[in-house]
């Protein structure tokens, strides 16, 4: 499923978080509660190309690949991404699980040429977990 966004312009994880955030709360109660993965094309001048909910999960996890994950940023031709998931638990800290997919779509992305800026994990309550803020992904400058 891909959700339209207008051209707006990045410039940290408060931004994304509230995106992200804005659209689990306009979702069904159910489907709040499940884990869900989005990708977020970025332009060079860090304006939004695309946000995609790459995954809708369970309670406590969402499939994640990089074949799907890259997919829209490969056809739109953009060089940097941005993904984003919640916790439905509410705590904020990354998972063993979190950490290696992250790691996994920063590698795949170094061969593809597109960076993966930031990994942000979100709450309901509007909180964020940035892994670039927090130092866990090199290079990452939104």
């Amino acid at each position: 499923m891909q959700i339209k966004t207008k051209k707006t312009k990045i410039a940290n994880a408060e931004d994304i978080a509230k995106i992200v955030t804005s659209i689990l709360n306009a979702e069904d109660e159910n489907d709040q509660l499940k884990e869900h993965f989005w990708a977020i094309g970025l332009r060079a001048s860090n304006v939004i190309e695309y946000l995609e909910l790459v995954s809708l999960g369970t309670l406590d996890a969402a499939i994640v690949h990089p074949r799907e994950t890259f997919r829209l940023a490969i056809l739109k031709s953009v060089n940097k991404i941005i993904i984003a998931h919640n916790h439905p638990s509410e705590d904020l800290a990354p998972s063993e699980k979190d950490l290696q997919i992250t790691s996994q779509l920063v590698k795949a992305g170094e061969i593809l040429g597109i960076a993966v800026l930031d990994h942000i994990i979100i709450s309901l309550k509007g909180e964020n977990y940035s892994f670039n803020n927090h130092g866990l992904i090199k290079k990452g400058k939104i």
